[in-house]
């Protein structure tokens, strides 16, 4: 093949394959988009989607169901007894029966599951329809929801039960 003849077969090449692209370009022109323009725009998650874990402490009783059905133990909860005039209750009339100064879930550790969510008896524990999971700290995933109010409260009891074990015993006259 001379070098003329070369040249035409390149140019037609060329030109076919730039048609076969805009071809292409003309067809998705008139379609509805597959993307959305994000952040502006959020995808529409189906009702059983997995996100982040949410406590609503004020309705947990400690239980400790979640911690114990979490497979990867990143559920950490502390309890404390309440004395029976401290009872509350929960916002469907479950008796509260523990302080909870302790409700952390390290979501780094957590594999998104949703046995904690399925065995806890005052649905207080959900998962959100949050799908932004990535931070640039890793503590930011550390999530702790108790309240000082329950933090204070234990902190109290400890300090009266330390200041009676150190207290003089009573004599007996």
């Amino acid at each position: 093949m001379g070098a003329v003849a070369k040249y035409f077969s390149d140019v037609y090449r060329a030109l076919a394959t730039a048609f076969v692209g805009l071809g292409v370009t003309g067809r998705n022109a008139f379609t509805k988009p597959t993307t959305l323009e994000y952040p502006d725009q959020r995808w529409t998650l189906p009702d059983r989607y997995r996100g982040i874990l949410h406590n609503r402490i004020e309705d947990c009783i400690g239980c400790l169901a979640c911690a114990r059905a979490c497979p990867v133990d990143c559920i950490h909860i502390e309890i404390s007894k309440r004395d029976k005039e401290e009872y509350g209750l929960t916002s469907d009339g479950t008796k509260i029966t523990q302080w909870i100064p302790r409700f952390d879930i390290d979501m780094a550790l957590c594999m998104v599951c949703g046995l904690c969510t399925e065995v806890c008896p005052t649905c207080c524990l959900t998962m959100t329809k949050e799908y932004e999971l990535a931070v640039t700290d890793k503590r930011r995933m550390y999530l702790e929801f108790a309240t000082e109010r329950d933090k204070e409260m234990v902190r109290k009891k400890m300090a009266e039960k330390e200041a009676a074990a150190a207290a003089p015993p009573a004599t007996q006259e």
